[in-house]
């Protein structure tokens, strides 16, 4: 109770302190969709007065400085709030996405300590050289270039220190809140508030172990090894620990940096349609995708490869959430509406009594105003907000295991059109759909489906031959108790014939080898 007590207390503290944040932004307008909230924003204005520098800024513009003042935890959550135009409307959300994850670098001396505790020896013992003035400085942590011991050129992450505390104390304060809104705002409990909440507390607390970053670079360049469009920097797991990572230097340029880039010689429409079949690659390929992949995160090669930084949010994908999304987005592409319909339904997004050409047409909406047009001219943020309100009158609840994909499109469709806004980067990448679908809905796709069905069998029948050992062996010692008339009747005796129960023992093999003779051979 007393831990209640003070978790409620600490909850209340930084609730003062985000509606301070969003009263000097005037940014409040997010506690007017519902009664309380509106009190409460009449309350806060007369406690606190707007700055006179956000007067004239959009709503979405006075919501990221708010959220920016307010610290490292609500930078990450505005930034994955910006997919979110069904919670925050479609302007909001496009000025969510230009959130800047930067913060002023900590001191050298404090990298140093961090390093030398997390390793335990001098830090002249790790690197011959260490650049002390940061090359890039976030919410989470900061990067200096090193060389180390062998004599190789080294990009050192190091983490924020205190990050840590912080991000547990605003998360249990954002979970908290959710949990408010979902008891006392029933018309939120279909976009799950409190699982939004708790997928983004999850992906952080990942985020802030740099061993796992280092694990995920070190899959991610796996994945790709031989491939000749993109790569992953080298992991040194001898100079990474939880707190700093290790990894190799690699030269380039930012793909958004347009001059650099053209003096490369690279053609722009090019890169777009090699970061369109690498993020298909790592989605339908892979079921592994970098899940920030903006600008700062993607740089260009001399020779024209792109390489991929900061693996820190990542994302999965499991063989069936692949083959929906795959026949979601052919139907789109090929403009088979009835059959995104009949996919959202299939895999239970859509209640199966939901009429299916009314969801096609809503489907046709969304898609008409993208395909054949240029990136330049599509609105990402009002084609989600209309998504979003159709799928709220098809009673279609919130997937939050797909809030990360959502996020990654949107990104990598920034980079799209920061390299050749005239090209629209999804349907380049439709000849790489259309070769993955037949690989997987056509006779060969079938076929290795049915093959791996009957050896997931297969390597179940131990653990059911196990059971009825059992089974068996509790029959033989009495231990599975049948009323005397069900056993004879089992046996086919009349009443009053008796006969031995030898038929008890081998008659689940039969009934084991039967099931099996379906599964295999079905």
């Amino acid at each position: 109770m007393l831990r209640t007590f003070h978790s409620t207390g600490r909850n209340l503290g930084r609730l003062w302190a985000i509606a301070r944040s969003f009263a000097q932004h005037d940014a409040l307008f997010l506690l007017e969709i519902h009664p309380a909230g509106r009190s409460a924003a009449r309350a806060a204005k007369m406690l606190w007065r707007p700055r006179k520098d956000v007067a004239g800024l959009r709503p979405g513009e006075r919501l990221a400085l708010a959220l920016t003042a307010l610290g490292p935890t609500f930078i990450k959550f505005g930034q994955a709030l910006s997919i979110r135009a069904d919670l925050l409307g479609e302007q909001v959300a496009a000025d969510l996405t230009r959130l800047q994850d930067r913060l002023p670098p900590f001191p050298f001396a404090q990298a140093q300590a961090t390093i030398e505790e997390d390793f335990g020896v001098p830090l002249r013992t790790l690197y011959t050289s260490f650049d002390e003035q940061p090359v890039a400085a976030a919410s989470i942590a900061q990067v200096h270039f090193a060389v180390d011991t062998d004599g190789k050129d080294v990009a050192v992450k190091v983490l924020r220190p205190g990050v840590k505390a912080a991000f547990a104390r605003d998360i249990d304060a954002l979970l908290w809140l959710a949990e408010l809104a979902e008891r006392h705002a029933p018309q939120l409990i279909r976009l799950k508030p409190v699982e939004v909440v708790r997928t983004f507390a999850e992906s952080v607390r990942i985020e802030m172990d740099l061993r796992f970053e280092a694990a995920a670079a070190q899959e991610m360049g796996e994945n790709f090894a031989g491939d000749s469009a993109f790569r992953v920097p080298g992991v040194d797991w001898q100079r990474t620990a939880e707190r700093v990572l290790t990894l190799e230097r690699v030269y380039g340029v930012r793909v958004d940096d347009h001059a650099a880039v053209a003096a490369t010689g690279v053609d722009s429409v090019g890169l777009v349609r090699t970061a369109a079949e690498v993020f298909f690659k790592m989605v339908f390929r892979h079921g592994f995708f970098h899940a920030d992949m903006h600008p700062g995160n993607l740089f260009v090669a001399p020779d024209g490869m792109l390489i991929g930084m900061d693996f820190g949010i990542m994302g999965r994908v499991d063989a069936a959430t692949q083959k929906t999304l795959g026949e979601m987005l052919l139907g789109f592409l090929t403009r088979d509406y009835r059959r995104v319909a009949e996919v959202h339904i299939e895999a239970g997004y859509v209640p199966a009594d939901k009429n299916v050409d009314a969801f096609a047409q809503a489907a046709r909406s969304i898609a008409e105003p993208i395909l054949g047009k240029p990136i330049a001219e599509i609105s990402i943020a009002r084609l989600l907000g209309q998504l979003f309100q159709i799928t709220e009158t098809f009673e279609m609840e919130t997937q939050p295991q797909l809030l990360l994909l959502q996020k990654s499109m949107l990104l990598a469709e920034g980079v799209g059109r920061t390299l050749a806004p005239n090209v629209n980067m999804w349907e380049l990448a439709q000849p790489l759909i259309e070769g993955w679908m037949r690989e997987r809905l056509g006779p060969e796709g079938k076929v290795a489906d049915a093959v791996g069905t009957a050896m997931d069998t297969l390597e179940r029948i131990p653990r059911i031959v196990d059971r009825v050992d059992a089974i068996t062996a509790d029959m033989a010692r009495g231990g599975l108790k049948l009323h005397p008339d069900t056993a004879r009747a089992l046996r086919g005796e009349e009443p009053g014939q008796r006969r031995g129960l030898h038929w008890m023992v081998w008659a689940p093999w039969v009934v084991v080898a039967g099931l099996l003779a379906v599964l295999i051979l079905r």
